[in-house]
């Protein structure tokens, strides 16, 4: 029998170390070039190691996925990786060059390696460390590096849609190596709120929509929705405001600061979890407006979503935690650092939408979210604890030859 724990503990440290740093070294914005070069690599590197499939799979234009399955003798659970390689755009506050792949005692650094190019790396090189070591599964292992997850998902829901399946799933994302077993659903929202104007010598007279908005934020702020099943669910329902403007109009003329405002749009954002409706979610804010419009007679209130033209949204996401996929992982974490994982919908991930949504809705897949990375995500000098992604590495591998059988 394979030992695992032994194996996870043997792995090439400075290979994966460098294996990640290569990967932050490629410029892969999203809808770039630079994303496709990044794929092409992954196919690149999938082939050097050895697997018996690497291939590009188109997704939209000239953009692709890299996917790669390494075959099973037969008999076992498949398992299957999904992570992206899209990042967003370097800021403004960085120390560290975002494209060198820096690497101190503690940190390595760069832009998209916490989100989410450290998990990419470390199910990468999970399998590479397997093949080298001569081990064999009975289960295929197959690999996605998808492209468009800040597109709302388009790369892994192409590769769904393909027929990629497997009998379990582990997305990457950033989660500080918590088994995430629940994620909400997101939905884009506008409320335009339409006063009365008058001078500034008369605003006792008029409806100020501007203070109508600055009544209604803390209101949506603190909002929960009202067909959440259980606690647990509730605990990732979530609204936020973003965008707020207020002026004259609709067309919002900003020239005349002496007139009350008549008119203020706000634009933000809803998390609900899985069992719960995007229909619900606008009926409760329904409700909110309306008391909003009852505490400032005259004022009318209007909500409507919006949508990303020819964009999916990334659905909720859930897993039973006694699935044997979130009890592999739980066991290889228990295994490796001696305590219990993290598990359930557990903030800031529980709010995220990612990938796993279309693996778990549209594939109907089992799977958790599980990734190095998180507490220092899309931000200056971007960065992932060495420890936590070389533990990544290591607690792949244990879930690999558990679930996929390793002889």
């Amino acid at each position: 029998m394979t030992d695992t724990l032994s194996l996870a503990r043997s792995i090439d440290e400075a290979a994966c170390l460098e294996t990640l740093a290569d990967m932050v070294q490629h410029k892969s914005y999203s809808e770039t070039p630079g994303e496709r070069a990044l794929a092409e690599h992954m196919v690149e590197i999938m082939r050097d190691i050895g697997l018996d499939e690497a291939y590009l799979m188109p997704v939209e234009g000239d953009r692709v996925n890299a996917i790669g399955v390494w075959r099973g003798t037969g008999g076992g659970k498949s398992l299957l990786f999904n992570g992206h390689l899209d990042t967003n755009p370097v800021t403004e506050g960085w120390t560290v060059d975002p494209w060198a792949g820096l690497i101190d005692e503690e940190f390595i650094y760069g832009i998209g390696v916490s989100n989410m190019k450290a998990g990419d790396a470390a199910y990468l090189c999970a399998v590479r460390e397997l093949i080298r070591k001569g081990v064999r599964l009975k289960g295929d292992v197959i690999l996605t590096f998808v492209i468009g997850e800040l597109q709302g998902g388009v790369g892994t829901l192409a590769a769904v849609k393909s027929g990629l399946r497997a009998d379990y799933f582990i997305n990457s994302e950033p989660s500080d190596l918590q088994a995430i077993t629940m994620h909400a659903a997101a939905f884009t929202f506008v409320i335009e709120l339409e006063g009365i104007t008058r001078h500034l010598s008369k605003r006792e007279e008029a409806v100020d929509a501007i203070r109508a908005a600055c009544d209604l934020i803390p209101e949506l702020t603190d909002l929960t929705f009202s067909d959440a099943p259980t606690e647990e669910h509730r605990s990732i329902n979530r609204v936020h405001v973003g965008v707020i403007k207020g002026a004259l109009g609709r067309e919002l003329h900003d020239w005349r600061p002496p007139q009350v405002a008549d008119f203020a749009e706000l634009k933000g954002s809803g998390r609900y979890g899985p069992g719960q409706t995007e229909e619900n979610a606008l009926a409760d804010l329904r409700v909110v407006l309306d008391r909003l419009m009852k505490r400032w007679p005259g004022l009318k209130a209007t909500i409507r979503t919006e949508k990303a033209a020819g964009r999916p949204i990334m659905p909720a996401f859930e897993v039973s935690k006694e699935s044997r996929i979130v009890s592999s992982i739980n066991a290889a974490y228990k295994a490796l650092r001696g305590v219990d994982q993290p598990t359930g919908a557990i903030p800031p991930p529980g709010y995220f939408g990612t990938d796993a949504g279309h693996l778990y809705a549209e594939g109907g897949m089992e799977g958790v979210v599980c990734g190095p990375g998180g507490k220092f995500n899309t931000m200056p000098d971007e960065r992932v604890e060495i420890t936590d992604y070389l533990d990544c590495v290591r607690l792949y591998l244990m879930t690999i030859c558990d679930i996929c059988e390793a002889q």
